[in-house]
């Protein structure tokens, strides 16, 4: 097959852009002849996939420089017809068979009061979100959640949802087992949007559970100490603050993944400590929440009193057997990418 992706970052530079950058590898190790149109190429251009840039933008406002961005991907498109191509897009653009949604609907919007809608901005981005919806065949949501808020927010397009395609994972670490001491532990935090992500939950949480482990430490990953270290003004020790990293280092030692998120539309970092073994105790507003099994770790509500979360926290802690690694190649991503394919193909020859 022959397939255009349409990102405006390409490369492994972030969540979407990761699940981008991997499947159009692994689309092009299949055999297929793969394009890849961008504002810019993060890194250096892969062999076997031609990459066109076209050329970095300002990006405020974000409204306009979407707009834009997709005025130059359909004037690209119109100066060089791609005719027999399918283009799969991953941005708001006009010009697509088939569209991914990463994140969640920006429709949600709709909820607030009327006066937190009347703007520009809200206009223009519920036109480009409902633009990006209506011009496909098919819409691929990312999660389970994806779909669900899709539909919710855009019925009239439900139809055209196919089965979620849920991101890969690359296990890049091996994590020896080891038992937890019964008066400590390290918990783990990861994630730059930490008030989103629920930070101050997981403060509260790992809080509650030092009073019966004295020793157990809350490592964070992601945020700069700067912006967080009022949350542990009354701690006296017990956490660390380690910033950004590039590495999944802390796989190796952590206990437990915490992610108390209060909306994620996947969570890599939930799949990633799977990968390595590690057990997780996330929210269910976690759209990787549908691949996290009993054997993994558990899902606690977020509406969850806390005394459940330090209860499921614990009971991790305290478990003897290592579970299993999550498994999922980006070739499987690829594959299923290809089926969405298959379909339009069939649908386009109807």
């Amino acid at each position: 097959m022959k397939i255009i992706h349409i990102v405006r970052r390409y490369g492994p530079v972030g969540g979407s852009e990761r699940y981008v950058w991997e499947t159009t590898l692994e689309l092009a190790k299949l055999g297929h002849q793969v394009q890849v149109l961008c504002e810019v190429c993060k890194v250096d251009k892969p062999a076997g996939i031609e990459v066109h840039e076209l050329g970095e933008m300002f990006y405020r406002p974000r409204w306009l420089y979407y707009w834009r961005f997709s005025r130059r991907v359909a004037h690209w498109l119109r100066a060089h017809p791609q005719p027999g191509w399918i283009i799969h897009s991953h941005e708001r653009v006009s010009v697509h068979d088939v569209t991914t949604i990463h994140g969640p609907p920006f429709a949600s919007v709709r909820d607030k009061p009327w006066w937190k809608k009347i703007s520009i901005r809200i206009a223009m981005q519920l036109f480009l979100e409902r633009r990006e919806l209506r011009v496909p065949t098919f819409i691929i949501p990312n999660s389970e959640i994806i779909a669900r808020q899709l539909a919710n927010y855009y019925p009239e397009y439900a139809h055209k949802l196919t089965a979620p395609v849920v991101p890969g994972v690359v296990p890049n670490v091996e994590r020896s087992a080891h038992e937890v001491p019964k008066d400590g532990g390290i918990i783990g935090f990861a994630g730059k949007e930490w008030k989103r992500k629920g930070l101050s939950l997981a403060v509260e949480i790992v809080a509650q559970l030092r009073q019966q482990r004295p020793h157990l430490q809350l490592w964070v990953i992601g945020p700069e100490a700067s912006e967080i270290e009022h949350l542990f003004a009354r701690w006296q020790g017990g956490y660390r603050l380690l910033g950004w990293r590039k590495d999944a280092e802390h796989l190796r030692e952590i206990d437990v993944l915490l992610h108390p998120a209060k909306a994620e539309p996947y969570g890599m970092v939930i799949s990633e400590a799977m990968a390595a073994s590690v057990p997780v105790v996330v929210s269910d507003a976690c759209g990787a929440a549908a691949q996290v099994t009993v054997e993994a770790g558990e899902v606690i509500a977020l509406s969850a009193p806390v005394v459940e979360w330090v209860n499921a926290v614990e009971h991790q802690l305290s478990r003897t057997d290592t579970p299993p690694k999550f498994v999922r190649g980006w070739d499987k991503v690829a594959q299923e990418f290809v089926s969405v394919y298959a379909q339009l193909k069939q649908e386009e020859e109807k």
